[in-house]
């Protein structure tokens, strides 16, 4: 009998044992799986605040950045946002988004280039049809002014004739812009001449005072390299009376170093430029890249200008430079053209222009030079015109001393203006059928 309840007790101490057992077993899976509940949850939460971050990136990605890329390929001026998140970057979604901006810049940029390839192909092409329109023009003008000897009437003639060679070098320096040649084949041509030639070409002329600082009165251009400096040096002459007052002289000096090299000195009473300004300008004139500049980089209407500067030092190996001040404050532009563009030319057969500049005033003090008036132009100053006369003629005879205007004087030397285009027509016209 006491068998019984001994075994009940041991019955009821073991469940009483596993009972305790399983209650510890099911609170500890009660807690593992609380814990890995608030694991799921986290890593839900994880997820989730990840998945955000990620879509806030791509609609950053979206509305801010690919938009400010774009901005920044037309100007670099225009910054390009960062990631929102540095984390999210080294992630491989983050490195996927850098490189959705990279392929999204390599194809707005190809589009552009091909897009800029067809428009300065249309500008070549209709630069260059309405440059031999102007040219027949020109020869229209000619003719008029040889079967007319009215003073009064080849007055008008010459207003057109200069409106018409102002047309022609817009359309010049926009074609040379564009990968286009200057369009004209020169002999070698005397210093001075060249940038009277340049000087003639531009409105406002009369503001332009040329003074030859030359050590000899032969040196001169290289035919091939002659035009090309005609229109970089016209260039800088513009952009010099467009940046100063109607009632400011612009100054042009030519100098020579010891070593060869002739200098062009270009200077203004302007304002200057700014800082941008002249960055921009001293990479369009420095010749590097020019193949690849585009015409939306010329801002709108373009300007081509400097950018056809920057064509002809690549192509032929002179030198611009605009980063020095004059010293009346303005802008300082020197065109160098080194010895191998040099040659001395025979003087018996090719004399110097008479409408070259005259030789250095005396010195007087830069206060007053600088608040000089500008000579009034007399017929005897006319600029000599450069498509017809490869910048001198051999009838004409040196330049007067005195710049009192003189009827007869000058009526001898239009005459003279008129033979040595009717003599330079036939020069042109045969280098140009040999050019091609």
């Amino acid at each position: 009998m006491t068998a019984i309840p001994e075994a009940a007790a041991v019955a009821l101490g073991a469940t009483t044992t596993v009972g305790a057992i399983a209650t510890v077993l099911l609170a500890r899976s009660r807690s593992a799986f609380a814990k890995s509940a608030q694991a799921h949850a986290d890593r839900a939460d994880r997820a989730e605040a990840s998945e955000t971050a990620l879509r806030e990136e791509i609609r950053h990605l979206v509305k801010v950045r690919l938009p400010a890329y774009a901005q920044h390929l037309v100007s670099t001026h225009y910054p390009i946002p960062g990631p929102l998140s540095s984390h999210l970057s080294q992630t491989e979604s983050g490195k996927l988004i850098e490189n959705v901006l990279a392929q999204f810049a390599d194809a707005i940029l190809t589009q552009r280039q091909r897009m800029d390839a067809a428009a300065w192909s249309a500008v070549r092409g209709t630069s260059s049809h309405t440059q031999s329109v102007a040219n027949r023009m020109q020869d229209v003008i000619d003719e008029l002014q040889r079967k007319h000897d009215n003073p009064e009437l080849l007055d008008v003639f010459f207003g057109i004739d200069h409106l018409n060679e102002q047309l022609i070098r817009h359309l010049q320096k926009a074609a040379i812009a564009g990968g286009g040649w200057p369009g004209h084949v020169r002999k070698d041509t005397h210093v001075p001449d060249v940038v009277t030639g340049a000087k003639s070409r531009l409105h406002g002329y009369e503001r332009i005072q040329i003074i030859s600082n030359l050590r000899a009165t032969n040196v001169g251009v290289v035919g091939r390299a002659a035009e090309p400096i005609a229109v970089a040096c016209a260039e800088l002459m513009a952009n010099a009376l467009e940046h100063s007052n109607d009632d400011l002289k612009v100054t042009v000096t030519l100098l020579q170093t010891d070593n060869g090299t002739v200098s062009i000195q270009i200077d203004d009473l302007g304002t200057g430029m700014t800082a941008e300004e002249c960055a921009r300008g001293i990479r369009l004139v420095s010749g590097e890249g020019s193949q690849d500049l585009l015409l939306t980089q010329l801002g709108d209407p373009p300007a081509f200008g400097f950018a056809a500067i920057g064509r002809l030092v690549a192509d032929h190996g002179f030198t611009v430079s605009i980063d020095q001040p004059s010293p009346y404050n303005g802008v300082r532009a020197v065109l160098s053209i080194p010895p191998h563009l040099l040659v001395e030319i025979d003087e018996r057969t090719n004399p110097v222009s008479a409408m070259a500049p005259l030789p250095a005033p005396p010195r007087r003090s830069q206060r007053s030079a600088s608040h000089a008036a500008p000579a009034p132009a007399s017929n005897s100053e006319l600029p000599q015109r450069h498509r017809k006369q490869p910048f001198g003629s051999a009838s004409a005879q040196p330049a007067p001393a005195s710049r009192t205007p003189d009827p007869e004087k000058a009526g001898a030397m239009w005459g003279d203006f008129q033979h040595g285009f009717t003599a330079a027509r036939t020069d042109t016209n045969t280098e140009s059928e040999d050019a091609t």
